[in-house]
């Protein structure tokens, strides 16, 4: 069996070792920001456009950061130690030890972690059979609440619909907004296909700007397949004629039901077209371009 790997503020540590003070910020406000991040192949998959993503979130909260040329060393050391080929990252910078209290001006230094290990969401009959979901009762904060393209260490809302759709015997739940508008998964952007056409929801109706979001579009684009950001109802979800959810640690999941309605294909011929060209251009990315 493959042992996780952590690598803390420094140094490669051992699970005993992998210890932060019980007065850190993060661990007692959820003050921080992470990033989960795949690698195949030894390789880092977007990690420019993850370390991107990291530093603007930690802008937008005030929370200094190491320069991106150790983040990444950080990153590499923690995936040579890493027993497997392919995995997920885990990094994390929480505001560090300080008093009690929400000033975070009493926090000296951030702290800062890597854990390396496999992750497994779903099991791979559900990969392809297709997840059930529900619409869950808790919504999204919009972005006069707390922006969504800061991924923060504040998950709770996230946590709650997963509560909820395992009480419902589902694998995974849709957030919406205040306004009644699809945002996102628990941990997952979404997609629907209707006539030809991908849609998803716009991070103004509170979804994360996902990297793998951001790659479907990008691929789409190569592959001649229409593709829009715009708002959607429930209504939408359920009459759609595919629908998937996509992310770091998800990759690409159909879904095969949306509050007990069944999708029009799971996996439909657009899911099926956009899973094969994102499994591509991992291999480009981790294999080819690597030996050039």
């Amino acid at each position: 069996m493959i042992e996780p790997i952590y690598w803390l503020n420094g140094r490669l540590v051992s699970a005993a070792e992998a210890v932060i003070p019980l007065n850190d910020h993060g661990l007692l406000y959820g003050d921080g920001v992470f990033e989960g991040i795949r690698f195949y192949n030894r390789r880092p998959f977007r990690l420019a456009d993850h370390l991107e993503r990291l530093e603007l979130s930690a802008r937008a909260l005030m929370l200094a950061l190491p320069h991106r040329t150790a983040l990444e060393a950080a990153v590499t050391e923690t995936i040579a130690a890493f027993a497997g080929a392919d995995g997920y990252l885990r990094l994390v910078i929480t505001r560090g030890a300080g008093s009690l209290g929400l000033d975070p001006g009493h926090c000296e230094r951030p702290s800062l972690f890597v854990i390396a290990d496999k992750v497994t969401l779903v099991s791979e009959s559900r990969r392809r059979s297709g997840l059930d979901l529900i619409t869950a009762s808790t919504r999204r904060p919009g972005p006069t609440v707390l922006d969504p393209r800061i991924k923060s260490l504040n998950y709770l809302n996230n946590i709650l619909a997963k509560l909820e759709a395992r009480r419902a015997g589902a694998d995974e739940a849709l957030l919406l907004n205040e306004r009644g508008q699809v945002a996102e998964g628990t941990a997952e952007n979404l997609f629907i296909a209707r006539r030809g056409r991908l849609c998803t929801p716009p991070v103004s109706d509170g979804a994360l700007d996902g990297i793998t979001r951001g790659i479907v579009l990008e691929l789409c684009r190569q592959e001649g397949i229409e593709a829009v950001e715009r708002s959607l109802t429930p209504y939408d979800v359920h009459t759609a004629d595919e629908c998937f959810l996509c992310g770091t640690g998800a990759e690409l999941l159909p879904v095969r039901t949306v509050d007990g309605r069944p999708m029009g294909h799971c996996p439909g011929p657009l899911t099926e077209r956009v899973r094969r060209a994102y499994q591509a251009i991992i291999e480009l990315e981790t294999t080819t371009r690597s030996e050039q």
